[in-house]
């Protein structure tokens, strides 16, 4: 017999933090909307991210800033280390090598390769004389089978530098985009390894020749001319459909954005210098923005992980945590879920992973209440008290944050409240309240593109974000706002009800643990709800073994204990716009070039449903054929 909830043992306490009180300011609208403005004013910023470069090169000159994997340039510890003092050092003979190749406000520096030291030195110089830096991501050039996302990244940005850490690993891009003509007249720097077959005709050079170039004035010159609305980066951003788009990012929406940050999270730094140990890439304003930023800033140390939530790679995680022991540690909600077995069956990562750690901190998609759980769990075995688990919420147009949850939360959901200096607008659409954002830290516009510019902005200048989110508590505002999905993937049944795809996402993401990799919601106008379930491997590796991706989808035992899971999650959710009554698992993973997923694992609900439409149609057949689970 179970224990009564008066019965069951009290959790131990959070570990304490100094967060900014919630504060906040709230304004009615007429037509039924809501703005709300933190209660703490934006403090000043610094003029730029050279700024905060320059400002820890003197306060903390001898703190490594960057540190990634690299036996040939090792401190003796397996790791390449660069100081705060050696990074500016560095910038800014680079600065004055892409000055040299052209580089100017519209010739910016393409950047095709991963995370890495050079990768961020490069990116910083391009920044620090007004040139900006555009990280496309991997995937595009090393993933995709037909180059289209990448011949049109390269084509918007129009580089006068372009760079590849590895020549060979990225011989075929190359080879496409010089097929495409996209070359001409473009630098092409090379890491390491030059490929065989690229042009002789090609501008190509070793990134250590740019890096020994002689720094001259004009790199003095054109940093003082920098303006806090001059344009910093290009980041794109794959949106619901067709190709990627371009969003500015300007140095004051990144510096605001940091400043904004630190007011609430007043810990960071305050007992020791941050530490993060990071795979999110940098082409992505979660990692490239608000991660790196943040150790900018603080003067805190970035360790760069080479491995990702990813079968193999996630080994390459695991160990590095087990040197590095992270302040914060960021991640999205798959990259817990690939981590969390580890932590779980082996006490010497899990001490290293707890000892140092200040908060958990997920985004980009909302946690499953299982994986808090187990984190939740993990903590109290390891430290004998609750770690802090919390949350933001914004977009690569917001750079990225547009709030921020400072307080303690219990269970995941919550996204907090408006950063200082940003407003979050609430107005009615479709029966939710959709949220927009106003402040320095959002775009002005999308690159060279000023139609979809347009469209992005109401009349009253706020971003059209196309989230949607809900108050905690209508009778209490100051307990913050709860993410309630997109505006645009909610559908009505056939009888007319809707449902919310966003929160049901997540509930049969946890129903079905560890067996779902996650899930796309379908039903739209039709009698009743069903899945199409993407496995984890990992997950079902206990019932399947390590069979391969179809034997997965047949095997009787992962099939009954989904339908086992979903079943449970009915009874307690036996609504027409919450019940699941069948799900389909696939036999192959999301597709980047259909841009059913980008680089961060999330799960683009519109293209999967679009591209995979032979499977919606079988899920809800008449008569079902054996592979569809009926509930």
């Amino acid at each position: 017999m179970s224990m009564s909830a008066a019965a069951r043992p009290a959790k131990p306490p959070f570990a304490d933090l100094d967060f900014a009180e919630p504060l906040v300011h709230v304004t009615r609208r007429d037509d039924g909307s809501t703005i709300l403005a933190s209660g703490h004013l934006l403090g000043d910023y610094p003029r730029s991210l050279g700024d905060m470069l320059q400002r820890q090169a003197v306060a903390n000159p001898d703190r490594v800033f960057m540190a990634e994997r690299d036996s040939t340039r090792d401190s003796g510890d397996g790791w390449r280390k660069i100081t705060f003092k050696q990074t500016l050092d560095r910038v800014r003979p680079l600065a004055q090598a892409i000055l040299d190749a052209g580089g100017t406000k519209e010739r910016t520096v393409a950047i095709l390769s991963g995370n890495s030291i050079d990768h961020g030195l490069l990116a910083l110089a391009a920044m620090q004389v007004g040139v900006p830096a555009a990280p496309i991501s991997v995937a595009y050039s090393l993933m995709s089978q037909d180059h289209a996302k990448l011949l049109h990244c390269v084509r918007q940005v129009t580089p006068a530098i372009l760079y590849v850490d590895n020549g060979a690993v990225y011989a075929k891009a190359l080879a496409a985009l010089q097929s495409a003509g996209l070359l001409q007249d473009v630098t092409v720097v090379i890491g390491a390894n030059p490929p065989a077959g690229i042009d002789s005709a090609i501008d190509s050079v070793p990134f250590a020749q740019l890096a020994a170039v002689t720094p001259t004035a004009a790199v003095d010159t054109a940093f003082a001319a920098l303006s806090p609305d001059a344009i910093a980066k290009v980041l794109f951003t794959s949106g619901s459909t067709g190709l990627p788009k371009g969003v500015i990012n300007t140095q004051r929406m990144m510096c605001s954005n940091q400043q904004a940050l630190s007011q609430v999270y007043r810990f960071v730094g305050k007992a020791r210098p941050p530490v993060l140990l990071d795979w999110l890439p940098w082409n992505h304003t979660f990692g490239g923005n608000h991660d790196f930023n943040m150790m900018l800033f603080h003067g805190g140390t970035l360790y760069i992980d080479g491995g990702k939530p990813a079968p193999g790679l996630i080994d390459q995680t695991i160990a590095n945590l087990r040197e590095v022991s992270p302040t914060i540690y960021l991640n999205v909600p798959r990259g817990y879920d690939m981590l969390l077995p580890a932590l779980e069956s082996d006490p010497a990562l899990r001490k290293s992973f707890f000892k140092d750690l200040e908060l958990i901190f997920y985004a980009a998609a909302a946690l499953p209440q299982n994986l808090w759980d187990r984190l939740e769990d993990l903590s109290i075995a390891e430290r004998g008290d609750r770690v802090t688990m919390g949350s933001a919420w914004g977009s690569t147009e917001t750079a990225p944050a547009a709030t921020a949850v400072h307080w303690i939360i219990e269970q995941p959901g919550a996204i907090g409240l408006p950063l200082p200096g940003t407003e979050i607008l609430l107005t009615p659409n479709g029966g939710k309240q959709e949220l927009r954002v106003r402040g320095p830290n959002v775009t002005p516009g999308y690159w060279r593109s000023p139609d979809l510019t347009k469209a992005a902005f109401d009349a009253d200048g706020f971003y059209r974000i196309g989230d949607a989110g809900k108050f905690f508590d209508d009778n209490d505002l100051s307990k913050g706002i709860v993410f309630d999905g997109r505006v645009a993937e909610d559908f009505k049944l056939s009888s007319g009800t809707w449902v919310h795809v966003g929160a049901l996402r997540v509930k049969a993401i946890s129903a079905g643990a560890p067996l779902i990799m996650d899930c796309v919601v379908a039903g739209h106008d039709r009698n009743e709800i069903g899945l199409l379930v993407f496995p984890n491997p990992a997950g079902c590796a206990a019932l399947a073994g390590n069979a391969a991706l179809p034997d997965i989808t047949a095997h009787a035992g992962v099939r009954q204990a989904l339908a086992q899971g979903l079943q449970h999650y009915n009874r307690e959710h036996p609504g027409s716009s919450t019940r699941i009554a069948r799900a389909l698992i696939l036999d192959s993973m999301p597709s980047i070039d259909a841009n059913e997923i980008t680089d961060k694992g999330y799960i683009n609900q519109r293209a999967v449903l679009e591209a995979r439409a032979a499977q919606v149609a079988r899920l809800f057949a008449d008569q079902p054929d054996q592979g569809v689970i009926v509930l």
